[in-house]
C-alpha cells in the first residue's frame, strides 16, 4: 500500500559511512533528516572491505614481523590459528548485523528507511520497502547520495558460470580455498593475497600489468613483490584471462597466451564501478551508471539548482573511506549552512570546502612489508609540470628499524616542490610504515616549509628519524 510522500529537509541514500555521517551533520545543524539504505547500516566499510578485511591481515602482518625479531620467531614459527582468524574477523564485521549502527542512528535523531532508493525526480526519493510497500518522499533542501561502489568485473567468456569472488567473498570466506587465483595487482589483490596465503591457501595473481600496485611509486610495488614471493604466492605479471569454466568443484582457466591454470576460486579485483545504475538518475536527466561529478563542496555539478549532492566513492574522487568520511563532514557542514541561508565561503577550519581530496590524500597497503603514502607520486608531479627533488632513503639504516629484528627492508621517498620548498609527496615501504603516514599527511596538507620541518624532532629510536635522514639527504 502507498503512503503520502514524507518531506524532510535532507534526504540520504545509502547508509555506508559515508552517508551516516552525512546524515550525522545535517541533523546537527537543525535539518530534519532520513537516510535510506537497501542493506546493512555500516556498508562495504564495515561488513566486506576496511574491518574485516584490516581482521584478517593482523594476525599475518604482526606473525610476519614477530618472525623476525631474536628471541621471537620460534614462539610463532608455526601456523596461524586459522579458525581464531576468522572468528575474530566475524566479531570485527559484528557477525553481519548492523543493531549498533541503527541505534546510533536513532541516538542521532535520524530517521532510517530500509529499502531500495531511487531517484524519481527533483528532490524526490521513491523507496521500495523489502514488504513490497513503496514509500515517496520530498526533500526541502537536499539529497545526497551515498551509494559507493561496487566490484567491476570484466567481460570474460564464462565468467557467470564459474560464482567468482569478489572483494565481498574474499573477505567473508568461512574458509580458506584450496588453491586461490586472483586477477589484478592492486591494493585489493595484493591484500586478499597476503591474508589467504597465509591461512592456508595457495595463491596464484595474474596481473595485467608489469608490476604491482601501479598507481603507486614502483619501489612500493617491488618490495610487496618480494614480501608475497616469499611467503609463497606465485606471481605472473603482463598476463590476463582469456575464458572460464568451472568444472564441479575446479575453476577452469585458460589464459591469454594459451596457458592453463586450476583454482577452487577465483577473485576479480579489477577495479569499482559506481553503484548509480538503478538510482533513477534518468528521472533528472543523468545517465545510469555513470560516476557522478561534483564541485568541491559536493554539488553534483550538472544539476543547475543545486540540491544533488554526491559524496564518497560514488563522485570518483578519492575512493577511500576516510576521504568519503572526510567529504562527508564537509557535505553537511555546507547542506546545512546553505539551508539558513549562510556564507559557505568562509575558510575557517576548511569546513566548506574539500581540498584533501586533490593534493593530500593519505593510504596505507596492509601487506608485508606495509606500504604508506600521501601526496603525488614522482610519475604526478612531474606530469602537472613541477620542479621537484626526489629524496630516497633505505629504511634499513634507520636506528628505530632495528627494533624491528633482523633483515629489515624498507624505502622511504620526499618529493620536495623546489619553487615552494614544501613537501608534496611521501612515499614509505616497510614493516610499521603506517604509523608514519599522518607526519607525512600533515607536511603535505600543511604545506609544511621544509625549513621548519626540520624543528620536528622525531624520537629516537623511532624509525620516524627517517624524517631526519630525509631532510639530511635534501640539504646534501
Amino acid at each position: 500500500m502507498n503512503e503520502a510522500t514524507r518531506t524532510y529537509d535532507v534526504i540520504v541514500i545509502g547508509a555506508g559511512p559515508v552517508g551516516e555521517n552525512v546524515a550525522e551533520r545535517a541533523r546537527a545543524a537543525g535539518l530534519s533528516t532520513v537516510i535510506v539504505e537497501r542493506e546493512l547500516l555500516g556498508g562495504e566499510c564495515s561488513f566486506w572491505a576496511c574491518d574485516p578485511s584490516k581482521a584478517l591481515l593482523r594476525p599475518v602482518v604482526a606473525r610476519a614481523d614477530a618472525r623476525r625479531v631474536p628471541g621471537l620467531g620460534h614462539a610463532v614459527a608455526g601456523p596461524l590459528d586459522v579458525e581464531a582468524v576468522l572468528a575474530h574477523r566475524d566479531k570485527m564485521a559484528s557477525y553481519w548485523k548492523d543493531e549498533d549502527q541503527v541505534e546510533w542512528l536513532s541516538s542521532v535523531s535520524v530517521d532510517l528507511i530500509r529499502g531500495h532508493g531511487r531517484l524519481d525526480g527533483p528532490r524526490r526519493v521513491s523507496v521500495q520497502t523489502p514488504n513490497g510497500e513503496t514509500i515517496k518522499l520530498k526533500a526541502r533542501h537536499a539529497v545526497a547520495v551515498s551509494t559507493g561502489t561496487s566490484a567491476a568485473l570484466p567481460n570474460v567468456p564464462g565468467l557467470n558460470t564459474v560464482r567468482p569472488w569478489t572483494s565481498r567473498e574474499a573477505t567473508s570466506a568461512d574458509k580458506a580455498p584450496g588453491r586461490l587465483a586472483i586477477v589484478g595487482g592492486g591494493v585489493v589483490g595484493v591484500e586478499m593475497a597476503t591474508a589467504w596465503q597465509a591461512l592456508g591457501a595457495q595463491v596464484t595473481m595474474l596481473v595485467l600489468e608489469d608490476g604491482l600496485l601501479e598507481r603507486m611509486e614502483p619501489f612500493a610495488g617491488e618490495l610487496v613483490t618480494e614480501g608475497l614471493r616469499e611467503a609463497g604466492v606465485d606471481i605472473r605479471f603482463n598476463t590476463s584471462v582469456a575464458s572460464l569454466a568451472r568444472e564441479g568443484d575446479e575453476v577452469r582457466i585458460t589464459l591469454a597466451d594459451g596457458g592453463h591454470l586450476v583454482a577452487d576460486e577465483i577473485l576479480f579485483a579489477t577495479g569499482r564501478a559506481p553503484n548509480t545504475r538503478d538510482l533513477g538518475l534518468e528521472t533528472i536527466g543523468l545517465t545510469p551508471g555513470d560516476w557522478l561529478k561534483v564541485d568541491d563542496t559536493f554539488r553534483v555539478t550538472d544539476i543547475a539548482d543545486g540540491w544533488l549532492y554526491a559524496v564518497g566513492d560514488v563522485n570518483h574522487r578519492a575512493l577511500l573511506t576516510h576521504q568519503g568520511k572526510y567529504q562527508a563532514r564537509i557535505a553537511g557542514a555546507v547542506i546545512g549552512a546553505r539551508a539558513k541561508g549562510e556564507p559557505v565561503d568562509d575558510t575557517r577550519w576548511g569546513a566548506h570546502s574539500a581540498t584533501a581530496d586533490n593534493v593530500a590524500v593519505p593510504q596505507v597497503v596492509f601487506t608485508h612489508p606495509e606500504v604508506a603514502a600521501v601526496g603525488m607520486t614522482t610519475r604526478e608531479a612531474e606530469q602537472s609540470g613541477l620542479r621537484i627533488q626526489t629524496v630516497d632513503y633505505d629504511l634499513a639504516h634507520v636506528a628505530g628499524a632495528h627494533q624491528y629484528g633482523e633483515g629489515y627492508r624498507g624505502r622511504a621517498r620526499m618529493l620536495v616542490d623546489l619553487d615552494h620548498h614544501t613537501v608534496v609527496g611521501v612515499t614509505f615501504a616497510g614493516p610499521g610504515v603506517a604509523e608514519l603516514l599522518h607526519s607525512a599527511t600533515i607536511a603535505v596538507a600543511g604545506e609544511v616549509p621544509i625549513d621548519r620541518l626540520w624543528h620536528a624532532v622525531p624520537a629516537f629510536p623511532t624509525i620516524s628519524e627517517i624524517w631526519l635522514r630525509l631532510l639530511e639527504s635534501y640539504r646534501g
